[in-house]
Order: structure tokens, then sequence, then C-alpha cells
């Protein structure tokens, strides 16, 4: 039995990254892939959930745009054209990804379901592949809470609402997390009746607080049912059709539905893989563990992406994957630092982060951290759009390093790009503003706005001094 350089288990991000990087340093690699390689990003994540908001933002702009003097009438939304729509993009996309493009950069595919055996070697569908190291990049699936009745309603999650071609309205969502958030305002947007139940007491609950509070306000606004602080029951289904049976802060109440989505979390896809053979310790919610270099308890394993329920994002999949072939074919000793990733919610405004929150800030570094925030109420560019509801914040150490940021508002997004670079350098808050120029009018002046505040800080602590040497110059000049 030839022995393979790199054995990877899954053909998402993670696993593609892992697998071409390491093909392209002439490694034999065999990557085994049960379903269909790229993943849930292509597949049922990023790419159609980004499709269907574009065209749900069309509508809404289309609709909502009489304070900027334009008024289009009725919009008209047809969701199977939205669809066509979403899966046209995937398609545009799937070659990026295909098998045939992993062949061609030197990777063997084999299609099948891959179970450790032993610490070195897996069964594919009664093949047996021995190897020298391997990653276990499976990623996750949509978590189904145990909810009585739940089952019989055949709920949807992001893997299968895909193929609607009628708008499910009225709607409930599960979760106010970035996917609940997300495709409940999308389907808001392009006209479904929307309620989202979150059992806690504010959506995006891992961002700032006010970020919370501009994103429930602007989903209210769009017509969603913005329920907080309230658990689900139970679903039932009767001769009065479907409901919802919640409890919150009015009491208890139920809550009709044509469909429910489900977005309360993401399960790790372990189960099926014989983990204990290979001696591959897992959690108690069935993830893969692994130390700070993404070595798993086995050290010939490695495991990245979703599947270690660490920042379940496209790009920290790629990061792993790029940090596997590093230590698992070169001996390195490359880690990933995930407080210097950025992520981004896609909701409408988007809500971009990197690094620290305040409250994190103060649990790290103490009361003197320091927080600068500009409002959009005070950029220029978003006066102009009519879009003043966000803000930018940058989070410093008790030194005015930066340590994090978060910015809320169109396009957030691509400016968190370079908040992450100023804060992988290490630069400290009043920096960007007195070394980088900002064109005007821009959405990134509210990062330069809020570097502009610390400068001032600065510059007012220096005063005495800077009176003392004008003092002097005008001695001297005399």
């Amino acid at each position: 039995m030839a022995r393979v350089d790199l054995l990877v288990v899954g053909g998402g991000t993670a696993g593609l990254v892992a697998a071409v990087g390491a093909a392209n340093q002439e490694a034999r690699v065999v990557l085994v892939e049960r379903h269909r390689t790229g993943g849930d990003c292509l597949w049922t994540g990023c790419v159609p959930s980004k499709s269907l908001i574009e065209a749900a933002n069309a509508a809404h702009t289309a609709s909502h745009s009489r304070h900027l003097g334009v008024d289009s009438g009725s919009v008209t939304v047809d969701l199977a054209a939205v669809m066509d729509h979403v899966h046209g993009a995937v398609g545009a996309l799937a070659h990026h990804d295909s098998p045939e493009r992993l062949r061609r950069e030197g990777v063997e595919v084999v299609t099948g379901d891959a179970r450790f055996v032993g610490p070195d070697v897996v069964d594919v569908d009664g093949r047996e592949l021995r190897f020298s190291r391997a990653l276990i990049a499976t990623g996750a699936g949509p978590a189904i809470p145990p909810i009585p009745g739940l089952e019989e309603v055949a709920p949807l999650t992001n893997e299968d609402l895909w193929e609607l071609k009628r708008a499910p309205d009225p709607l409930v969502v599960l979760g106010g997390g970035p996917v609940g958030v997300e495709l409940g305002q999308a389907f808001a947007r392009l006209g479904v009746s929307v309620t989202l139940v979150e059992l806690t007491d504010r959506l995006l609950p891992r961002e700032e607080p006010e970020a919370s509070e501009v994103v429930a306000r602007q989903l209210r606004a769009d017509g969603v049912a913005v329920r907080l602080g309230t658990r689900a029951m139970a679903v039932e289904v009767g001769e009065h059709g479907r409901h919802l049976a919640v409890t919150g802060p009015g009491g208890a109440d139920r809550v009709p539905f044509d469909r429910l989505l489900v977005a309360v979390g993401r399960t790790p896809r372990t189960g099926s893989l014989g983990a204990s053979a290979a001696g591959v310790r897992l959690d108690e919610r069935g993830a893969v563990v692994v130390d700070a270099r993404l070595r798993t308890s086995n050290h010939r394993i490695y495991a990245a992406g979703d599947v270690t329920l660490q920042l379940p994002f496209t790009h920290v999949a790629a990061a792993h994957g790029a940090t596997v072939v590093q230590n698992a074919l070169f001996g390195l000793r490359a880690e990933v630092d995930h407080d210097r990733i950025p992520w981004v919610t896609f909701s409408s405004p988007e809500v971009a982060r990197v690094g620290l929150t305040v409250a994190e800030a103060r649990r790290r570094f103490g009361p003197r951290i320091r927080v600068r925030t500009q409002p959009h109420s005070e950029v220029d560019r978003a006066v102009t759009a009519g879009a003043t509801a966000g803000f930018a914040r940058l989070v410093g150490d008790p030194k005015g390093r930066l340590v994090g940021a978060t910015v809320v508002g169109p396009r957030a997004g691509e400016t968190i790009g370079e908040l992450t670079a100023w804060l992988v350098s290490g630069a400290k808050l009043g920096t960007i503003a007195r070394t980088s120029t900002h064109a005007y009018p821009t959405w990134s002046e509210d990062v330069a706005g809020a570097s502009l505040q610390e400068l001032r800080v600065t510059l007012a602590r220096l005063r005495p001094i800077t009176r003392i040497a004008l003092l002097l110059g005008r001695l001297l000049r005399r």
C-alpha cells in the first residue's frame, strides 16, 4: 500500500486550499469527498446567500428611495427568478472548486466515505489508504434544536433553502445570529412576512451592543417582527395551520408560519469519521480538538475549518488550510491568530469586526482601554446617502495600540480590511489619521474620524509642552 503524503478528508474550503497547496509542493495528495467539492461556501453558504441578499437589496432600493426624491412605484418579486440568479452565480463559480481543476493541480480526488481505521490508515468504501499526514476538513452542518414537533414540518436550513420556488409566507426564522439575520432580512425585503425568534436579549450577540441595536432597528423597519429573549417551545400543526409556540417577555404566544427556517448554530460532521480509531479527540460538541498549530491529539492528523467549531467563516477555513500545509509538510510551527481575522455579517447595514469588542478588551486589559467612536451622522458620505445609522469604533489597549475595531454601515466589509492591516501592524489608534489620507467623501472617513479623535486627545496632552515651545520661540526671536 503506497503511503500518501497528505490525505485530505473533505472538499470544502479548508480541504481545497490544503490539497492544492500541498500538491503544488509536489506532495502526493489524495482528497476524499463524499458528495461534491466546494463545500458549504459554494453550494449552501456564502455564494447563494450573498446572491439572495443582492436581489433583496435591489428590491429594497427600488421601493425605498423616496427620501432621495425617487419613486419607482410598486416592485414585483419573482422568487423563482431570484433563485435562478442564485443558482447562476453558484454555477459560474463551481469550476474553481471542481474535481477536474483539482486533478489539473495534481490532486487525486476520490469519491466516497472516509473512515479512520487506525492512526495512519483511512478506509474509503473498502479501499484502504495509508498516510504520513492527514487533514480532517469535513465541515459542519446546521444544528436542529430538540423542539417538539419540529421535524414534522420539515424545517428549512441553509442547506435546502435554495430549492424554494415559492415564497414561504409567513416565514419564521429561529436564530438571531449572522445566518438568521441575513436570511430573515433578505426574505423580508423580497416581500415575505418574517418573524425572527432569538433566545438571547439581542441580535448578533457576539458583536458590539450598539451594532446589534442598529441592525435590529433596520430589520424592524424592513417589516421583520423581531422577538428577543424568546424561547421556542413547540411546533403545533392543526386545522388552523402551523404555529410555533413561544414564550418571552410578553408571555406565551403562538406564531403562525408557512415554513420555518432554522439558523441556531452548527454541528461538526464527525459522527462517521472513526475518530477514536485514529486516536483523535473530540469535544462534547463533537468538534475536533486541535492545538494552536491545528494538530489533533494524533500528531499525524490535523483538522481545519468548521469541523473545529472555531470561527465559522470561509476565509478562516482558507487560513487554516494554508497553515496545515506549512506544518504538515515542512514541520513548521505556524499558528492562526484568530484575534487578527476579520468577519462580516452581510446584513443591511453590514457589521464588520476584527479583534476585540469593548467588553472583551476590558476583560483582557482592564479599565484603561481607549475607545473612539465616529457616528455616521458625522460622516459626509453617509449624510449624502441618507444612511447615517452606522458608526466606526476603534478599541485600543492602555498604550493606545489598536486591538479591535467594529464598522457598521454600507460596505463595512470593505473598510474592515484596512483596519485589519493596521491591527496586524501594531499601529496605535492615532496613527491612522496621522499617516493615512482617506479620499473624500468616502465611507472609510468614519475610520479616519475615529482615529482623529484619539489624535486630538494626544495633542491635547501635549499643549503645555507646545505652549512652552511657542514661548521660547517668541523669546528667541526678539
